[in-house]
């Protein structure tokens, strides 16, 4: 374990079956000064075990590991109570694999490219922990993409309860754009966007950002052309 810096700081554990993918994040994080890696694991068991002895803010994730790979581990964190506080950025080469739509089903709240700039994923951490969601507008096209193939429009409770416009912006947000570039689209203010997702999400209980990315799919709630 690594001594946390004096001062309030987002905690992060890091899961990776590479060595030297460990090291560098680790190296990335802690140069910073209100991040803090509280340890490392090489698979998803370990992992698992890991966010019960620390109970970091963040877990970077690697989606192809061996044994309990990504994609299971998140679906033990989702389905464990004790880790609800836990967000999950998955870390990934294969921006165009189907990892990417199960992990996003399974729980995952952003996803940064191994390959990006070290500070896209230093923000990632950053913006996960404030309990945004981080889904590319690239990466998020793909997943819709990859929805389309896969699956059709299904049942999910609460959308009968949404008025016009909640769906209207619900279906803008699985465009991965931010609220301002929402805002900026419909020319209306940024406070009026995050009113209403901020209420569509009570209403269909989303856990966040990315979660109602999906409810949005399911409910074929087309984004905008």
């Amino acid at each position: 374990m690594t001594p946390e810096p004096a001062g309030a700081v987002i905690r992060v554990a890091v899961a990776d079956d590479q060595a030297v993918v460990r090291m560098g994040l680790r190296a990335l994080i802690e140069r910073e000064a209100d991040l803090a890696c509280v340890g490392e694991a090489a698979d998803g068991v370990q992992a698992l075990t890991l966010l019960k002895e620390t109970r970091p803010d963040v877990l970077l994730l690697d989606i192809r590991m061996p044994g309990m790979d990504g994609v299971e581990t998140l679906r033990a964190i989702a389905g464990d109570p004790e880790l609800s506080g836990v967000r999950v950025v998955v870390v990934t080469t294969f921006a165009v694999d189907e990892y990417v739509f199960a992990a996003l089903q399974a729980g995952a709240s952003g996803f940064v490219l191994k390959d990006g700039a070290p500070d896209e994923l230093v923000s990632a951490v950053r913006v996960v922990a404030a309990g945004e969601a981080l889904l590319s507008p690239a990466i998020t096209r793909k997943v819709i993409g990859m929805f389309g193939r896969h699956a059709g429009a299904a049942p999910v409770a609460g959308v009968e309860r949404l008025t016009p416009r909640e769906r209207e912006l619900v279906a803008w947000v699985a465009t991965g754009r931010s609220n301002e570039e929402i805002a900026r689209e419909l020319t209306i203010s940024r406070d009026t966007v995050r009113t209403h997702v901020s209420r569509a999400m009570v209403k269909l209980h989303a856990r966040d950002r990315a979660q109602l990315v999906v409810f949005a799919m399911r409910a074929g709630l087309a984004p905008p052309t």
